[in-house]
């Protein structure tokens, strides 16, 4: 139970709900409160320290201790013995604890009964601290409070271990806390105490006394727990449990530097701004966010702001630059700012903020007088001439051709040393510094912004160009090129860009290259957003045509390339001639991307057709290339790229490097995490935990939703349904597997090499008593695979075949189909998918009663994963293969007779699951619950629920499969 004015708890299934990011620190936290008894929670505003204490205070209620809630205001500070006086009154309408250990004739004892037990002299103390009696000329008698407050919390730990948690430490009163300090330092180890502070939150406020206050003890190293800021990863996570948009994680995450508080904030922001996603850089100048960012920032003084400010303006911010530039006492007032969790600080001077909405807001609030004064004092002492020139054009608001000519000739500077983000930012300044009379001039300085700001994808960037040059009177080539240029900044997210498609298009009318490269965005635009690969195919037809006719092998290279993957996705065997004219066109144009060419479809395709190897070994050549002198997004797709193709091969650590490269670029970068996220799952799935790639697809799925990506939707929805499948989750990888199979249908999908969905959907119907609709499947697939000499596919095929007909009682053939199936998975350098076949024949051989055989298979299969590394299928492999223990021999063998669903129905039932219960539990009708439970009745000759019970219990092993969905599939 809890004590005081506790904030009520946030309990979630099993158990408090544990903040996201937290529970490594929250294990700590418990460690060190058994060991010690005292903890001090420190960190920055906002970082979250209440949500741990909250939750370890949870931890505690849930053992049975009382918790004690003590939170401070800042009005406390000034009113002395303030927070004693609320310590004391929650305490006297406290109940604290039961049965006949506590009050007379084993009533629980109340606060009041503590308090009357004080001696007259402490008890006369604390009513005058309550102001409950009237205080004398000379004040109170403060040794009296102290013994009083002392004895309070004494008594209280004598009966039962009690959690104080004091939040707001450096809010506290001194009076309050010399009382409380004297307290604990006579109070037992019962008395575990929590002490939560904010550092510099008031020694370094306008008007402080410039110390903090004293401790409540004089904590030891092991006592000090930091909260960090939450990882990008943590943040996307966060956002998703609160129903913020998540595709935006990696920017929330660099705008908030990890602060829950100020991530929420910017999040929430934008959800209520319906920001589109090509406006997602200025996402962090809005609203409550720029609020926080203000409140953060009120703790420095107007000196370390006026430093701060030139750190903001300066793109290589250090101490000694800002000293030179006109701060003498740069180094201290730094210092003071990293103490307040502003900035940070390396040992050569180097500054960095620690979210990037301080400087923004710095910069924003900042008067033009100050930001052109910063301007100017940077420029006299940078070292570099392109930040010179940038601080020159950014130190006057007059246009000037000679200044505008500089700094477009900066930017190329900046291009040729490969900082992409900074060229863009000098494009456009250029175009903004140059005069009105200076018209043309103007306009072609935007475009080139505008393109610049696409290769460097800030989409701010690009709009702002593009919003500014659409507001002249520009040709209409420079309106498309401009339009062009946002649309590629876009990403995965392309709907609600209809308007810019349908302007590019009446622009582009007679002028033919510019009609290609609208028809090409059209062609990306109809299979993402749209779902709607014949579109795209005609689209980029069309694109290819138009550019060949004007020579343009660019433009021509990448139709043909989205044609050739769209003529793949549709089943047409002109696909690999398509890709073969792309691949030579980007030969002789030599391109300097790879995201979206024909080189990188070519490894794709040989990745669908497993042709691994020479996936693999094009990828080696292309990786090292991209890393040195490629844009991010080269090195994203690469990463994935590899990822799929080294899961697939069975090299699960090298896969799990792969992907974990790529999210944290996408992240670092702002991108949409939907990809990086699905390729993170497909590698978790083959050598990480079953359960984090069950997360990472969700979270690709909810992304994908959100930018309207049929593409990706389906992938990542196919990655969770393949998981919960070999987890046992069959209800629910049913639900999913059939979203997917809707999805591919509506785009007209037919090659099934591209996603394998089929067999996963077919094993998913066979294990929930659908064996007929299975086979339909298997039917429909099979001979689009033998036409397009997909074999790899055929091969899924038969292991669910062999399933389909173990489930017709034809046990023996399915044996010699699985074990024939598991030998070709191995030639064809497939362990993981030889590794899954073994299981399956295991369980077969099993059902066979041949359990020697099953063991071998078994073995082997372990054997398989072992070499390659995939932890979570070798733990799958290590037990029986539905996820139950080894059975005991059965007198008759008819539990060998039941499906994977029926055995897991039984199980629920015999453990004492309602059919309600049970229904609810697998996501099925009540209906189905009842026919299946017939069957089981039918299967094992029993009559009730304790005869089932009786009959289960001679396999003492069994036990439900693992249920790792929390809830239905994303959607």
């Amino acid at each position: 139970m809890s004590i005081g004015a506790y904030p009520p708890l946030r309990a979630g299934v099993g158990g408090p709900r544990v903040p996201v990011g937290r529970a490594e620190l929250l294990d700590r936290l418990d460690r060190v409160l058994h060991t010690g008894g005292r903890a001090l929670l420190t960190g920055p505003a906002g970082v979250g320290k209440s949500e741990v204490a909250l939750a370890i205070a949870a931890r505690a209620e849930a053992r049975g201790e009382h918790v004690l809630w003590l939170a401070t205001l800042p009005t406390d500070r000034g009113t002395p013995g303030a927070a004693a006086a609320t310590l004391v009154a929650s305490v006297a309408t406290s109940v604290t604890g039961d049965g006949p250990r506590t009050g007379p004739g084993g009533a629980a004892a109340t606060g009041q009964d503590v308090l009357r037990g004080l001696p007259g002299p402490q008890r006369a103390a604390v009513a005058m601290l309550c102001r409950e009696a009237p205080v004398p000329e000379g004040g109170w008698d403060r040794i009296a409070l102290r013994l009083a407050l002392a004895g309070i919390l004494r008594t209280l730990a004598a009966r039962c271990p009690v959690l104080l948690v004091v939040d707001g430490v450096q809010r506290m009163d001194p009076e309050s806390a010399d009382l409380l300090r004297f307290a604990l330092h006579l109070t037992p180890s019962a008395l575990r105490v929590v002490a939560v502070e904010t550092p510099a939150a008031e020694a370094y406020g306008p008007g402080s006394p410039g110390e903090g206050p004293e401790p409540l003890w004089v904590p030891s190293e092991a006592d000090v727990l930091n909260v960090p800021p939450l990882h990008a990863d943590e943040i996307a996570e966060l956002l998703i449990h609160h129903r913020l948009p998540s595709r935006m994680a990696g920017r929330i995450h660099r705008a908030s530097g990890g602060n829950p508080r100020l991530a929420l904030a910017i999040g929430r922001s934008l959800a209520d701004a319906r920001t589109p996603v090509h406006h997602a850089e200025a996402l962090s100048l809005s609203g409550r966010a720029r609020d926080l960012a203000r409140q953060l920032l009120g703790v420095a003084s107007p000196a370390v702001r006026g430093t701060l400010l030139l750190a903001a303006l300066a793109l290589r911010p250090s101490a000694s630059l800002i000293r030179r530039a006109g701060r003498p006492t740069a180094e201290t007032d730094l210092a003071t700012a990293e103490r307040a969790g502003l900035v940070t600080l390396t040992e050569d001077g180097s500054v960095a903020f620690t979210a990037g909405v301080l400087p923004s807001t710095l910069v924003h609030d900042a008067c033009w007088t100050e930001r052109s004064q910063g301007h100017a004092a940077l420029a006299r002492v940078v070292d570099d001439p392109v930040e010179e020139v940038r601080h020159r054009a950014l130190a006057t608001d007059v246009p000037d051709e000679l200044l505008a000519a500089e700094v477009a000739a900066a930017a190329e500077s900046a291009r040729r040393r490969g900082n992409s983000a900074l060229a863009a930012e000098l494009a456009l300044l250029a175009a903004e510094s140059t005069p009105g009379r200076e018209g043309r001039q103007r306009i072609a300085r935007l475009v080139d912004a505008a393109e610049e700001a696409a290769r460097a994808a800030r989409a701010d960037l690009a709009v702002r160009a593009a919003t500014d040059l659409l507001s002249r009177d520009a040709a209409p080539a420079d309106r498309v090129r401009a339009r062009l240029a946002v649309l590629d900044t876009a990403g995965q997210g392309l709907t609600n860009l209809d308007e810019i498609y349908v302007h590019a298009m009446e622009d582009s009318e007679g002028d033919t290259a510019l009609r290609a490269a609208v028809q090409l965005r059209l062609a990306v635009k109809y299979v993402l957003a749209d779902g709607d690969p014949v579109r795209s195919r005609a689209a980029a037809v069309d694109s290819a045509e138009l550019a060949c006719s004007v020579g343009d092998a660019k433009t021509a290279a990448r139709a043909l390339t989205v044609r050739a993957r769209m003529e793949r996705f549709l089943g047409s065997p002109d696909a690999e001639r398509v890709l073969a004219e792309a691949h030579a066109l980007e030969m002789v144009e030599r391109p300097l991307g790879v995201r979206n060419a024909a080189r990188i479809l070519t490894i794709r395709h040989a990745l669908f057709d497993d042709r691994l190897g020479d996936a693999r070994d094009q990828l080696n050549a292309l990786l090292p290339l991209v890393e040195r002198r490629g844009t991010v997004e080269d090195a994203i797709e690469l990463f994935n790229t590899s990822a799929e193709v080294e899961a697939r091969r069975g090299q699960c650590a090298v896969a799990l490097s792969h992907a974990g490269r790529s999210l944290a670029l996408t992240l670092e970068a702002g991108l949409s995490p939907g990809p990086a996220w699905y390729s993170l799952a497909l590698a978790e799935t083959a050598g990480g935990s079953f359960a984090r790639a069950a997360g990472y697809a969700r979270r690709s799925a909810q992304a994908s939703e959100e930018e309207g990506d049929h593409v990706f939707l389906s992938r990542s929805l196919y990655a969770l349904g393949r998981v919960q499948l070999v987890t046992g989750d069959v209800a629910n990888a049913l639900e999913t597997l059939r979203r997917v199979q809707a999805g591919e249908r509506a785009q007209s999908a037919v090659d099934p090499s591209m996603l394998r969905w089929h067999e996963e959907l077919a094993e998913a119907l066979i294990a929930n008593d659908a064996p007929e609709e299975a086979a339909d499947v298997l039917a429909g697939v099979r001979p689009v695979a033998e036409r397009l000499g997909r074999t790899t596919v055929l091969l899924g095929c038969d292991r669910v075949y062999a399933l389909y007909l173990a489930a017709g009682g034809k046990s023996d053939e399915a044996a010699v189909l699985l074990a024939d199936t598991a030998d070709r998975f191995g030639g064809a350098g497939l362990p993981l998918e030889r590794g899954r076949a073994l299981i399956a024949l295991a369980r077969v051989e099993r059902r066979r009663r041949r359990r020697s055989a099953a063991q071998q298979a078994l073995q082997a299969a372990a054997t398989v994963f072992e070499r390659s590394g995939a932890a979570p299928w070798l733990a799958l492999a290590s037990e029986t293969p539905s996820g139950t223990a080894e059975p005991a021999p059965s007198r008759d063998g008819a539990l060998s007779s039941l499906t994977e669903a029926e055995l897991h129905l039984a199980l629920l039932v015999g453990q004492g699951a309602s059919n309600q219960e049970a229904a609810a539990r697998l996501y099925l009708s009540v209906k189905t619950v009842e026919a299946r439970l017939t069957r089981i009745y039918q299967k094992l000759d029993v009559r009730s629920r304790a005869q089932l019970a009786g009959a289960l219990s001679a396999w003492p092993g069994l036990r439900p499969p693992p249920v790792l969905a929390d809830g239905p599939p994303v959607g």
